[in-house]
């Protein structure tokens, strides 16, 4: 496979130029990929917003790694978009409920039956995803939990 195929980012150059450009008092955005040690070392040379991709850039394909991402979400304090490979509204509002800053997209929308009405989608599935990810969810777990308890109820003796 030849870098035109994949296109994914190269992380030796990026990094690279991202030291260059960022001497220079460039606000860098960086794609890249989602190997948590290549953002968070992104992030402390200065890059302004860090942007991990979640699958092939135009794949559709979703979240592929999202234990990495979760890695990604907790090293780096900055802001941390998602860029690539978002697919549908699910997607996007799984990326949100993470705790990301945000999602760009473009091939899910473009590329879409209905550009307008996915447009909408997408904006209401990052807004849902980020206002979980503020409530805070419940935490997942393999046993049954009361969600009512009979605490102050009548009962029968």
């Amino acid at each position: 496979m030849s870098d035109d195929e994949m296109l994914l980012p190269d992380p030796v150059e990026l990094y690279s130029v991202c030291k260059e450009l960022v001497k220079k008092k460039f606000k860098i955005f960086a794609y890249c990929s989602d190997d948590p040690i290549l953002c968070k070392r992104l992030e402390d040379l200065g890059c302004e917003v860090v942007m991990p991709l979640v699958s092939p850039i135009g794949s559709g394909l979703g979240i592929r790694n999202e234990h990495n991402l979760e890695i990604i979400r907790d090293i780096c304090k900055g802001l941390v978009f998602v860029d690539a490979g978002i697919g549908t509204p699910s997607h996007a509002s799984r990326v949100m409920e993470l705790g990301f800053d945000g999602v760009l997209l473009n091939s899910s929308v473009a590329r879409s039956i209905d550009p307008i009405k996915m447009a909408m989608a997408m904006k209401m599935a990052v807004e849902s995803g980020r206002l979980c990810f503020l409530s805070g969810a419940i935490e997942k777990t393999k046993q049954a939990i009361k969600s009512t308890t009979f605490k102050g109820k009548i009962s029968n003796f």
